[in-house]
C-alpha cells in the first residue's frame, strides 16, 4: 500500500496540474484499505470514464428484461458524432444497425462517442441517472440536454467512481452475466494501452480493466488491478486536469505519461496481493489471428 502511494506521488508531483483520486489495495478479508485519496470527494466532468457507468444502467435494463444485447439500435447518419472518437465515424455507410451489445463494446474499448448515443436511444438521460441514485451514485451522473434520448457524459468524484467498480467486481452492481461482459470489455487487449497498460506485458494488461477519458485539459482513468487467479487487488481513480500541453491527446501528455510510469509500479507493489474474498475472474486467453 506504501509503494502504491509513494509511486503516485513521485509520479504526479512530476506532471503537475490538478488531481482527484482515490486508490485502494485489498487488505485482510479483502475489505479495501485506502492507500490515496486527493480531492476525492469533488465533483468533476468525468468525461468519458463515465461511459461504465452510462454502460452499467443499459446493463441494468438488460438484467431486469427490459433490454437485451441482441437487440438492435440503428446507426444513421444524424445519429454519427463526425471527428470524435470510436469507430462508427469512420464507416461512412449509413444508414445501418448494430447489435446492442455492439454498442457497448464500442463504447468500452475504443471509447466510440457514436455509441453514445446509441446507448442512448435504449436509456434516456433521466432513467439513466435515475438507475444511478438507486444504485448508490448521486453524483455520477450524466448531463441530460434537449433531446431527451442524448447527454453529455456529466459527472463523478472519485470516491464514487471507485465505490462503482468495486460494486462491479464485487458482483453486486449486475448479474452475473453483465458483469463479466463488463469486464471483459475493460480488459480486452484493446482497451486503452496508452496509460496504466501501456508498459506491461500482454499478459500484464490482461490483469487490468481500465477506462480513460479525456477531453479539453482533463485526462482520466479509472481501473481494477487484478492478481494472477483473477481476483481483484488494487482499484484506482486518477482524475486529472491543469496540466501543460492541453492540445495533446496522446501518450506524451504529461498526466497520461505520470500514469504510464504508475502502472508497472502499481503491479509490483501488489505482487504479493491476493483477494480471496472476490470472485475469481479470470481474463479470456488472447489469441491473435492471421485471418482465414
Amino acid at each position: 500500500m506504501n509503494q502504491v502511494a509513494a509511486a503516485y506521488q513521485r509520479e504526479r508531483t512530476r506532471a503537475g496540474g490538478n488531481w482527484y483520486s482515490y486508490l485502494s489495495v485489498a487488505g485482510a478479508g479483502g475489505a479495501p484499505r485506502v492507500a490515496v485519496q486527493e480531492n476525492a470527494d469533488t465533483v468533476v466532468e468525468a468525461y468519458s470514464v463515465n461511459k461504465v457507468a452510462v454502460a452499467v444502467a443499459v446493463l441494468d435494463k438488460v438484467d431486469r428484461g427490459l433490454l437485451t444485447l441482441d437487440q438492435r439500435v440503428e446507426v444513421t447518419a444524424a445519429i454519427v458524432v463526425p471527428g470524435g472518437d470510436g469507430i462508427f465515424g469512420l464507416d461512412t455507410g449509413y444508414p445501418s444497425s448494430v447489435t446492442l451489445g455492439h454498442a457497448l463494446a464500442a463504447l468500452l474499448t475504443v471509447s466510440d462517442d457514436t455509441a453514445v448515443r446509441l446507448c442512448g436511444l435504449v436509456c434516456p438521460a433521466a432513467e439513466l441517472n435515475q438507475i444511478l441514485v438507486a444504485k448508490g451514485f448521486p453524483h455520477t451522473q450524466v448531463q441530460p440536454v434537449a433531446n431527451p434520448n442524448r447527454f453529455f457524459l456529466g459527472t463523478s468524484t472519485a470516491r464514487e467512481t471507485h465505490d462503482l467498480l468495486q460494486a462491479l467486481v464485487a458482483g453486486t452492481l449486475l448479474s452475473p452475466a453483465s458483469t463479466t461482459f463488463l469486464i471483459n470489455l475493460l480488459r480486452s487487449p484493446i482497451a486503452f494501452t496508452d496509460g496504466i497498460r501501456r508498459t506491461m506485458s500482454s499478459a500484464e494488461r490482461a490483469r487490468v480493466a481500465t477506462k480513460a477519458g479525456w477531453f479539453a485539459d482533463a485526462r482520466h482513468e479509472a481501473g481494477i488491478v487484478f492478481d494472477a487467479a483473477g481476483a481483484p487487488v488494487l482499484t484506482y481513480v486518477l482524475f486529472a486536469d491543469g496540466q501543460a500541453d492541453s492540445d495533446n491527446f496522446g501518450a506524451t501528455h504529461p498526466a497520461v505519461q505520470a500514469r504510464a510510469a504508475m502502472g508497472p509500479k502499481f503491479l509490483t507493489a501488489v505482487g504479493g496481493v491476493t483477494n480471496p474474498a472476490a470472485p475469481a475472474r479470470r481474463p479470456r486467453t488472447y489469441r491473435p489471428t492471421n485471418g482465414g
